[in-house]
């Protein structure tokens, strides 16, 4: 299917809005999108996201393909610049968000702001513009209740978060604006993604980065919790793939669909710690003694997380095709570069 896919991005070019474009996620959507030739409006305020991705994805691309992006530093919580911005525009990759459930926990409101207000404003401008198709980042904390059994979409239920809460209000807010204004949308339910250019810095980022870094600098590597917590993790070169998917896909079932996007491969924090250091340790010989320093558990943290992928698998036609330890591999060779 990604073939048939790439035909056609190679034959049509399409334009595309890619909300949150400095950031991790983004910035990968829109390295694949130039290199085939696609031209992309890109919105982010710099919250979160770096000038320096973008610095990045232009030296990957290079300056001809670089010319069929235009930035605009907003913030996807102006109405008036979201409904500017889809003007002419096919698809959407709406990724700009506050994805943290700790901050989340300390600001609920700032999280509703831009995960629940901004998303609408996304999707109401492109609803009165007429794109064809919305694809919003949503998030594997909308499942919350522990279990060690993959997560399939249906489950949803017991949110842990004000950031669970705000993915899943805007899951419904979807599913209503595919009923009352007939407009095409799909939800992707990420977990635990990771790759380069995800931010190693700051007291609310996700683990890998944060691992890796610290290994690298010998600096202490904290697990909150005994370790047995279980992470579906998945490299960024596959949620870019779904994105496409989901994108330029034929119609779907409905005019609505959620779908998981990770491997369907489980990973608990102490094997994680042991593949990292294993992978370092022949050029990083200070870390033969590095050992885990445990921490309470923190708020909000679900146990176990692993995604049930079969419904991507089947509509999408989503393979996976960078698993965790490759996808390890690839990022510690960022890291060492850019840390």
């Amino acid at each position: 299917m990604f073939k048939k896919i790439e035909r056609d991005l190679h034959n049509h070019q399409y334009t595309w809005l890619i909300t949150g474009v400095a950031g991790f996620i983004g910035s990968h959507l829109l390295e694949s999108l130039l290199k085939y030739k696609q031209k992309v409006i890109g919105l982010d305020n710099y919250f979160s996201g770096f000038e320096d991705n973008l610095k990045q994805v232009k030296d990957i691309v290079g300056t001809a393909n670089w010319k069929n992006f235009t930035f605009v530093e907003e913030d996807v919580r102006n109405k008036e610049v979201c409904y500017q911005l889809t003007k002419g525009v096919d698809f959407v990759l709406h990724q700009a968000a506050l994805a943290s459930v700790p901050r989340s926990i300390e600001d609920p409101i700032l999280t509703n702001d831009i995960n629940v207000t901004g998303s609408l404003n996304v999707a109401k401008a492109s609803v009165d513009n007429g794109v064809k198709r919305l694809i919003y980042a949503s998030s594997s904390a909308v499942y919350g209740l522990d279990s060690v059994s993959a997560k399939k979409e249906d489950e949803t239920g017991g949110f842990l978060s004000p950031y669970a809460v705000s993915k899943y209000l805007f899951e419904l807010y979807a599913e209503n604006f595919a009923k009352i204004y007939g407009f095409e949308s799909v939800g992707l339910r990420y977990f635990n993604i990771f790759g380069s250019r995800q931010d190693p810095d700051g007291a609310y980022a996700a683990v890998i980065p944060k691992w890796i870094s610290a290994m690298l600098n010998n600096d202490p590597v904290i697990i909150y919790g005994d370790g047995e917590n279980t992470r579906d993790y998945c490299h960024v070169k596959n949620v870019v793939q779904a994105n496409i998917l989901a994108a330029l896909a034929p119609k779907i079932e409905s005019l609505h669909q959620t779908f998981n996007i990770g491997c369907g491969l489980r990973t608990d924090l102490n094997q994680l710690f042991k593949a990292l250091k294993n992978m370092l340790i022949s050029q990083y010989p200070h870390l033969k003694d590095c050992a885990p320093v445990y921490e309470a558990p923190r708020q909000g943290d679900i146990v176990h997380s692993l995604a049930d992928i079969a419904k991507a698998q089947v509509h999408l036609k989503y393979t996976p095709e960078v698993l965790t330890n490759a996808g390890l591999t690839k990022s510690i060779v960022w890291y060492k570069e850019n840390v």
